[in-house]
């Protein structure tokens, strides 16, 4: 088919790679515009942007599509069929309806729950069992449409960045599948109920509430990895938590309680097995111990309630 594609994250890229393979004719390809990096240094492109060139596609990049000339130009493409994956903007009616058998986007997560932009960070939050990949169409609601495909997988203990590159792979060969098949596929409505909304993760989230229940904070420090990355803030230093276990222990929340820098929380404690400091690479806690003496009795900042 002749299409487009949309998407900018590194999730989106597998499918942009599958649909290429599968000899479908990419018009164009549509990502984020180039932005800042970290600490203010050059611009740059998108997962999704540098794999496109390195197809040699066309790569556009609209800051968003009220300007008539980009909507022309999308129209003007004659597209059988665009396919979106993680794009980052809401498509307006006019691009919605532009190719001829519309919209089909990639979406992780079983809908209709969690619909919106963080799927996999807040299915991992809630310790949700499962997740997964929807093919759905596309239409004016929030991740509302119609469901052609869909295929689930189980969580356990996966991080978020595990579970996004198995969901990448997983939408992009369901993108294939469902373009095969197009024809032959009857879409679903989505289920009226059990719907949820995936809220995008804000930063002041990464700050670890030890108030809370372990298996709780255990989740989170899961679905921040690897951004923004859940930490604990100790003598004023922030110390990135990438994996942790919870621990039968108990103390004032926020309080080192043994050797092992076992963390009381809420109910519980978690025991860190993966730290980073800053500027660092990742170590085991034993290691950063070696380093950095942290004694039972020692009390990391809170962070402070929401207003």
């Amino acid at each position: 088919m002749r299409l487009a594609f949309m998407g900018t994250p590194a999730f989106a890229v597998p499918a942009l790679d599958a649909l290429d393979a599968a000899g479908h004719e990419v018009a164009a390809v549509y990502t984020q515009p180039p932005r800042p990096a970290a600490r203010g240094k050059a611009l740059q492109t998108s997962a999704v942007h540098r794999r496109a060139e390195v197809l040699g596609l066309e790569v556009r990049t609209p800051v968003n599509f009220k300007a008539d000339a980009d909507r022309a130009a999308f129209a003007a493409l004659g597209l059988e069929v665009a396919v979106v994956a993680a794009y980052g903007l809401i498509l307006p009616a006019a691009i919605l309806d532009a190719p001829a058998r519309g919209c089909l986007n990639i979406h992780a997560s079983l809908l209709p729950r969690w619909r919106g932009a963080a799927p996999i960070q807040r299915a991992i939050m809630s310790g949700d069992a499962t997740t997964g990949v929807t093919i759905m169409g596309m239409e004016r609601g929030l991740d509302t449409g119609p469901m052609f495909l869909v295929e689930a997988t189980p969580i356990a203990a996966k991080t978020a960045g595990e579970l996004t590159a198995e969901l990448g792979a997983m939408g992009a060969r369901l993108i294939v599948e469902a373009l095969a098949r197009l024809d032959a596929l009857t879409p679903e409505p989505q289920p009226a109920d059990g719907v949820t909304y995936a809220a995008k993760v804000d930063k002041a989230e990464a700050a670890l509430d030890l108030t809370r229940p372990a298996v709780e904070v255990e989740r989170a420090i899961r679905a921040f990895n690897p951004a923004p990355g859940a930490f604990v803030t100790i003598g004023g230093e922030r110390l990135k938590l990438l994996a942790a276990e919870v621990v039968a222990s108990g103390g004032v929340p926020g309080t080192v309680v043994d050797a092992r820098m076992t963390i009381a929380c809420g109910e519980g404690a978690i025991r860190p097995t993966l730290v980073q400091r800053a500027g660092k690479p990742a170590m085991a806690t034993a290691a950063l111990l070696n380093g950095w003496a942290i004694p039972a009795g020692t009390r990391l900042a809170l962070p402070e309630p929401a207003a």
